[in-house]
Formats: C-alpha cells, structure tokens, sequence
C-alpha cells in the first residue's frame, strides 16, 4: 500500500516534446501522457498528482533540458517519546 507522496513533478509543457521517456522510467508509474494536445501537436507528458518518491528517474531520462523539475518533499516530524526512568544516557 502507498503511502503519502515524498515527491512532486513540475512539466514544463513549453519544453516537453511527449516523447514518453519519463512515463516509460517512473517506477511507480505516476505519470502519464496527457489526452489533450499541446502547443507541438504532441500529447505532452503530466503528473497524475500522487505517488511520486522523488527518485528523479524521469528528470535523468528527459532528453529535453528543463522540461522536467522533481521535488523532494520533506518527511513528516517524527514524535519525540519522552525518557521514562532515565535508565539510559541521552542519544547523541
């Protein structure tokens, strides 16, 4: 089960040429070539919204410089457990 995206993807769609190289290379198939054509007579390439772990594969296997823009997301803050006993020396 997939959890909360750790990624995201920005297409510039002046730059795409709808190759589908990045549909083809994302391993949890988060993007997709788009119904509608763009500008180049082409079906240029969008983020479905969801499922991104922000690998980056898509980005190294656009042939297009800028086409494509992968972000990392910053993980959620994980709670901090509070010492009982004290038992323990604090972690480093």
């Amino acid at each position: 089960m997939p959890g909360p995206a750790r990624g995201n993807v920005a297409i510039d769609l002046e730059e795409c040429k709808g190759c589908g190289l990045c549909v083809e290379s994302c391993p949890p198939k988060c993007l997709e070539l788009a119904p509608e054509l763009n500008h180049y007579g082409v079906h240029g390439a969008r983020y479905t919204g969801h499922d991104c772990t922000g690998c980056g594969i898509c980005f190294y296997c656009c042939p297009e410089p800028g086409a494509l823009t992968v972000y990392r997301l910053l993980p959620p803050p994980k709670a901090v457990v509070a010492a009982q006993g004290g038992e323990h020396a604090p972690a480093l």
